[in-house]
């Protein structure tokens, strides 16, 4: 089957020079664009970096790099909305549904101490099911979910079926969570924004698909991040692989593509 040709563009941003040389993470984003596409995206991108209310960078790289290989599509996670009155009655439903994976409570409170301890990890945290030990092994780096989107089509089509409205966080958040349970080796993964102005958070599971909770966090606390929980049954470098290198699109093939 022949594609058409597609572009990876990452985003990443910070405030007192580059994440490498210690600067402030301000931003990042990833998108997959048709040549035709690019400019509209990279603007979209460089809006997103400079208007972000973590602060303005002093920082911008966006990296864009031709698509070789086979786009994959992937069904999107089925999302379901929880609403709660307090941080704390959030995270107790989020660690509810992270113990309906099968995770163990130890494994679960060692996850939460990751997330408040290292929320500066621009890329995700990634931690062995079983033991609650992390293996990304990227020191502060953690591993950077890239080489995803929607499908634009999909998209409408999805917006439609289920009947919401259209929202650019939560479209980026199920795109990624998407991605990440799509892999066999993925049981469940918990993430809550560092924007201070933004409070929601997820689990998502292959099990039961994106479980959007808000609060996650109090208005105006910097400190977030993402956790990622794994069975493994294949070699690390093969997974963390598929979640860096991999490209994806979100929705259904349809016929334009052959």
């Amino acid at each position: 089957m022949k594609q058409r040709r597609f572009y990876s563009l990452r985003m990443r941003a910070a405030e007192g020079g580059a994440h490498e040389d210690g600067g402030k993470h301000i931003s990042g984003g990833e998108k997959l664009a048709r040549f035709e596409d690019l400019q509209e995206n990279a603007l979209y991108l460089m809006q997103k970096a400079f208007t972000h209310a973590r602060g303005t960078p002093d920082f911008f790289q966006l990296k864009v790099e031709a698509i070789s290989e086979p786009i994959q599509f992937i069904p999107p996670l089925q999302p379901k909305w929880h609403d709660v009155k307090t941080v704390s009655k959030g995270r107790q439903l989020a660690k509810h549904f992270l113990s309906q994976c099968g995770i163990g409570d130890s494994v679960i409170e060692q996850s939460f101490v990751e997330l408040e301890q290292n929320y500066h990890v621009r890329g995700a945290i990634v931690i062995d099911v079983h033991t609650g030990r992390r293996i990304d092994d990227r020191e502060n780096r953690g591993i950077r979910v890239t080489r995803f989107d929607w499908d634009p089509n999909s998209y409408k089509k999805w917006l439609k079926e289920e009947s919401i409205k259209d929202n650019t966080r939560m479209k980026e958040a199920i795109a990624l969570a998407t991605k990440v349970c799509s892999h066999e080796a993925t049981v469940a993964e918990l993430c809550w924004s560092d924007d201070p102005d933004y409070t929601t958070g997820y689990v998502a599971s292959p099990n039961f698909g994106y479980q959007r909770i808000s609060p996650l966090k109090e208005l105006g606390d910097e400190q977030g991040g993402r956790i990622i929980f794994v069975d493994l049954k294949e070699d690390l470098e093969s997974y963390l692989s598929f979640l860096e290198k991999t490209p994806v699109l979100i929705g259904w093939e349809e016929k334009e593509w052959i």
